[in-house]
């Protein structure tokens, strides 16, 4: 299955600064490849280009700023003269029931995990279609597989991800482009204790699913059950697979969450086919 290298290959990577984005920037940088990551401080910029002199370069991007999403593309592209592969990381956590959800947060949710990504995205695609290969990887989450009471917003940006890589594999493929969309599960990368908590907390939504999800993520860091050096080595496969997936699961939570509203949702649709053809016109 795997026979292609990263070696020389260029990626350009976001959301570097910790957890899964900094171990695959690592691990991609022992396979020989070089890396455009970015950050969100100069000073972590700055260390990572030091320490991998000549193969990677640090940039500060604020993902929700297109000018400096333009510029960091560019800068690569000036350096390394190309970009093969795009990895979609960066992102933020948000917990509350969507009723809590400010009309602000909400936005800003899909700012960082979703339009962010989209703008990337755009910036790179020129380059990539000029080569005539490339490959994307966007980051969506098991709570943008399936939704979860407290992660609505949240998931509908991931859930978004989801659904923009399978249209860009159909509007790719001409072009040799591939596009992988991952869906990752829970990881031991710090990322649940950064997570956005709606600020408009609700009394009636705290015996609900909504208040017992909160409780979880609050209670979760340091039992998370997956190892992100393992998630960069399964996105390492990924990369040099001759015939990568279109959506796949990494982690086994997260395979499992798919296979089960893969299930459900198959259950329903048998349960009311007659009712979803009932619409067709009478002859």
């Amino acid at each position: 299955m795997n026979k292609k290298s990263v070696k020389d290959k260029v990626v350009f990577i976001t959301g570097v600064s910790s957890g899964l984005g900094k171990d695959l920037a690592e691990l991609l940088l022992k396979e020989g490849a070089k890396v455009i990551a970015t950050f969100r401080k100069e000073s972590q910029a700055k260390s990572f280009e030091e320490k991998n002199e000549g193969n990677a370069i640090g940039i500060v991007v604020d993902i929700k700023d297109n000018k400096m999403i333009e510029q960091g593309v560019k800068r690569a592209l000036d350096h390394f003269g190309k970009i093969d592969i795009l990895a979609n990381n960066a992102g933020v956590g948000a917990l509350g029931a969507v009723e809590e959800t400010t009309d602000e947060e909400a936005r800003h949710i899909f700012d960082v995990n979703f339009f962010g990504g989209l703008s990337v995205i755009r910036a790179v695609l020129p380059i990539m279609r000029q080569q005539e290969s490339g490959h994307i990887l966007l980051f969506s989450a098991l709570g943008g597989f399936h939704g979860v009471p407290g992660f609505g917003i949240y998931a509908a940006a991931k859930s978004a991800t989801i659904v923009l890589g399978e249209s860009l594999a159909g509007e790719l493929a001409a072009f040799k482009i591939d596009v992988t969309v991952l869906t990752i599960g829970v990881f031991d990368t710090g990322m649940s204790t950064r997570v956005l908590f709606a600020k408009n907390e609700l009394e009636a939504y705290k015996n609900t699913p909504v208040g017992g999800f909160k409780e979880f993520i609050r209670n979760i860091p340091g039992k998370e059950p997956n190892d992100p050096k393992k998630a960069a080595k399964a996105i390492l496969n990924i990369l040099k697979s001759d015939n990568p997936p279109l959506n796949t699961a990494i982690g086994p939570d997260a395979l499992e969450g798919m296979r089960k509203r893969l299930s459900h949702i198959n259950t329903e649709i048998k349960e009311w086919e007659s009712n979803a053809i009932s619409t067709i016109k009478d002859e």
